[in-house]
C-alpha cells in the first residue's frame, strides 16, 4: 500500500497533494489564452506532489488531442471538453479551471488610461492612435464589445488585427498605441504592462476547462493534477498571473 506524504510550508500558500513513492512525468497542453495559468499550476503541483510536469503550449489544442499526441491532460473551453468526453477521449469529469477576463495593454512606462467606467474607455478608443486584437479567442468578444458601442467604423482605420502571437507584443514592438486581450497573455510581456481591466459593465471572460485524456499513461497522477488545479486553496496560483478562478 503506497505512502501519501502531505507537502507542507509551501511559500505561496497553496493546498498539498498527495506525494506517492513513484513520481510520474505528466504533459499537459494548453493554448496562447491557458498556457500562463497551466504553467504556474504545473509548477505548483510539483512542488507539492512530487510529479514532474511539462506544460505544453499548442496552436490548437483540440487538435493535437484527436490526432492521438501522447499527453495526460488537456486545457479547452468547457463544451469542447464536454465534447471530448462524449468521444471518449477524455475520461472522468470535466473540471472547470479559470475563467479569463480582458484588459488594456500598453507600453511600458506609458500613462494609463481611465478604465473606470464605460464612457472613459469609449474616451480612450476615441483618443488612441492605433488599436490591436486578434480575430479569435478574446478578440472576437473585443470586436463585439466595440460593435456594441457602436465604434467599428469609426475605429476601423485605425484598428490592426495581430494573430499568432500575444497583441501586447504588439504594443512592445510599437505597431500598435493600445491592445485588448485577455489579462493573463499580456502580464508576461515584456515592454508592454496591463494598464487595467476593461470595467465591469463591458467586461466579458473566456472559460477554460481540463480533462484526463484517455491515451494517457499516468491517470492516477493525471487526475490528482486535475484535482489540484480547481481546488479553491490554489486561487492565488491563478490569480497571480492574471487568470480568476471560474465562477462558482
Amino acid at each position: 500500500m503506497r505512502t501519501w506524504l502531505l507537502a507542507a510550508g509551501l511559500a505561496i500558500g497553496i493546498a498539498a497533494a498527495p506525494q506517492p513513492a513513484h513520481a510520474a512525468d505528466l504533459i499537459i497542453l494548453g493554448s496562447q489564452g491557458s498556457i500562463s495559468g497551466v504553467r504556474d499550476m504545473a509548477a505548483a503541483f510539483e512542488r507539492a506532489s512530487g510529479h514532474k510536469v511539462i506544460a505544453r503550449q499548442e496552436r490548437d489544442v483540440l487538435a493535437t488531442v484527436n490526432a492521438g499526441t501522447p499527453a495526460d491532460i488537456a486545457t479547452l473551453n468547457p463544451p469542447l471538453i464536454d465534447n471530448l468526453i462524449k468521444q471518449g477521449k477524455v475520461v472522468g469529469n470535466r473540471v472547470d479551471f479559470a475563467r479569463a477576463g480582458i484588459g488594456v495593454a500598453i507600453k511600458a512606462g506609458a500613462p494609463k488610461p481611465d478604465l473606470s467606467n464605460t464612457e472613459a474607455f469609449v474616451r480612450m478608443l476615441r483618443n488612441a492612435k492605433s488599436i490591436g486584437y486578434s480575430t479569435a479567442g478574446s478578440g472576437l468578444m473585443v470586436a463585439n464589445i466595440i460593435k456594441t458601442l457602436g465604434l467599428t467604423e469609426e475605429l476601423k482605420a485605425r484598428t490592426k488585427f495581430l494573430d499568432g502571437f500575444p497583441a501586447a507584443e504588439g504594443v512592445a514592438r510599437g505597431e500598435v498605441e493600445i491592445a485588448l486581450q485577455q489579462i493573463n497573455v499580456i502580464v508576461p510581456v515584456a515592454g508592454a504592462e496591463l494598464a487595467g481591466p476593461l470595467p465591469a459593465e463591458l467586461q466579458q471572460y473566456n472559460h477554460f476547462a481540463v480533462g484526463v485524456l484517455a491515451v494517457s499513461k499516468e491517470r492516477e497522477a493525471a487526475t490528482a493534477m486535475v484535482r489540484f488545479m480547481a481546488a479553491p486553496e490554489n486561487a492565488e496560483v491563478l490569480r497571480k498571473g492574471g487568470l480568476e478562478p471560474p465562477a462558482r
